[in-house]
């Protein structure tokens, strides 16, 4: 039997009616057995100020990151602003890219899947090649293929912000396939996160 996966699933957006927070939602009905998806809420946590970090992790950021330790890997739903990723999912990424007392840094070596959603025909690929290269420098492996780059969402959701695009689906199936194979390999491989 296959141990299980937990995955915590991040949106970069705030936004109530978030296509991206929908992409999330949709992952949760298309995960592959033995796969499990929590969502972290980013809106609690402030900016990154590195006095308030050596007072101690202000605990909105406490919380965020003990979601990132207790998960096997993330899935990461990015919007694309001028270009690049969000500052708020940067910053969530700062704080959860730290050491704490005992140098455990909870993001290190996390597997990651990303996808993204926008209204215009680049569908995020910017904002996902610069994702790519912040989780280079705090030493992610990321699911590189299917890349599920949603263009013109206003036309793969319904106005409840379902999810209606079957290639989409198709695409978001096979990532979470090849998030779960790239967890396994790492664990088949003894290496663990937050090391």
């Amino acid at each position: 039997m296959t141990q299980p996966i937990r995955v915590l699933g991040i949106s970069g957006s705030l936004r109530q009616g978030s296509y991206n927070s929908a992409l999330l939602r949709a992952a949760g009905h298309l995960l592959p057995e033995g796969m499990t998806l929590d969502t972290a809420d980013l809106s609690g946590i402030p900016l990154y100020n590195d006095d308030v970090r050596a007072q101690g992790y202000p605990d909105a950021v406490q919380d965020f990151r003990e979601q990132i330790s207790a998960a096997d890997a993330l899935l990461i739903a990015t919007p694309e602003y001028n270009f690049s990723i969000p500052g708020v999912l940067k910053n969530a990424i700062d704080w959860a890219s730290r050491p704490d007392a005992n140098k455990q840094v909870p993001l290190k070596g996390k597997p990651v899947a990303m996808l993204g959603a926008s209204t215009g025909l680049f569908g995020t690929v910017r904002a996902q090649h610069h994702l790519r290269q912040v989780l280079v420098y705090t030493d992610n492996p990321v699911v590189n293929t299917p890349q599920v780059l949603v263009m013109t969402a206003k036309d793969k959701f319904d106005a409840n912000l379902h999810l209606t695009d079957e290639a989409t689906r198709g695409f978001m199936r096979d990532l979470l396939k090849n998030l779960a194979v790239l967890v396994n390999m790492y664990r088949a491989q003894g290496q663990t996160a937050g090391v």
